[in-house]
């Protein structure tokens, strides 16, 4: 068993250069023909915080406070695994002539996915930065907590998306069910109303979105300037553990089956 471990690992940084390059493929496919670029990843979030809050902020009047950054520390999280699973959802199949014509490693192009829109959630953090700035959020020592709050996400979105992908192979709808599914999730999500506003006797159910838990981590450091509960920390370290073991085994057990049906 510790052999085979060992040996995946191997394997896997025998093609950590071609990692490399499908992120780089994906980021500059993604911003072709684009007069500004990369930009977009500052200015979409910003764009998008821009428009909710006028919307919000007038028609509900939640009373949150600074609530700019509300929006924008969790829209940067949720929006990466949204961005991450739908790339990932046909990432097999749309591959398939290159799975069947040599041996790679077919993790790598799911991987690679879930990479770049981690690249494009490092570029969205400038325009959260930004905003900070702008609404002269209080920044804390606890900042320096983000890598742990993204490595969570990074693996609980790693692990559906590997799901996903392998799902997909047999089951063609999956890719148009997954956009219903996220977005109900979004609106099950605090990212623009306070969770407070959930009934008391609806709470428990509520706090069963794993998005939840991460958002609540992020907004803690970036927007109270306070370290996150460790009650929220534990929770989202056991989910996206177990999510991306989940996952993983479930693709490890489908890959060879890929060939038959892509």
């Amino acid at each position: 068993m510790l052999n085979r471990l060992i040996g995946k690992f191997q394997r896997f940084y025998a093609f950590d250069e071609l990692l490399k390059l499908l992120i780089l493929r994906d980021i500059k496919l993604k911003y072709r023909r684009s007069y500004l670029g990369y930009v977009w990843s500052i200015l979409n979030p910003l764009l998008l915080m821009l428009v909710l809050v006028l919307v919000f902020s007038n028609l509900f009047r939640f009373n949150i406070p600074n609530f700019p950054l509300y929006l924008i520390s969790g829209q940067v999280i949720f929006h990466f695994m949204v961005e991450a699973t739908n790339m990932a959802v046909g990432s097999i199949r749309g591959n398939a002539a290159l799975i069947k014509k040599t041996y790679v490693p077919k993790y790598i192009f799911t991987l690679s996915k879930v990479g770049s829109s981690l690249v494009n959630l490092l570029f969205s953090l400038s325009a959260l930065l930004l905003v900070m700035i702008y609404t002269r959020a209080d920044f804390s020592w606890n900042l320096l907590f983000f890598p742990v709050i993204i490595f969570q996400v990074f693996m609980f979105a790693l692990g559906l998306s590997l799901f996903l992908a392998a799902a997909t192979v047999f089951f063609r709808d999956i890719q148009y069910l997954w956009t219903v599914v996220i977005s109900m999730w979004t609106y099950l999500t605090p990212l623009f109303y306070p969770a407070s506003i959930i009934p008391e006797k609806y709470q428990p159910i509520y706090k069963l979105n794993p998005m939840y838990w991460y958002i609540e981590q992020f907004r803690d450091i970036v927007l109270y300037a306070k370290f996150p509960s460790l009650n929220s920390i534990l929770i989202g370290c056991i989910v996206s553990i177990l999510v991306l073991c989940l996952g993983a085994f479930y693709f490890n057990k489908k890959q060879d089956e890929f060939i038959l049906y892509i």
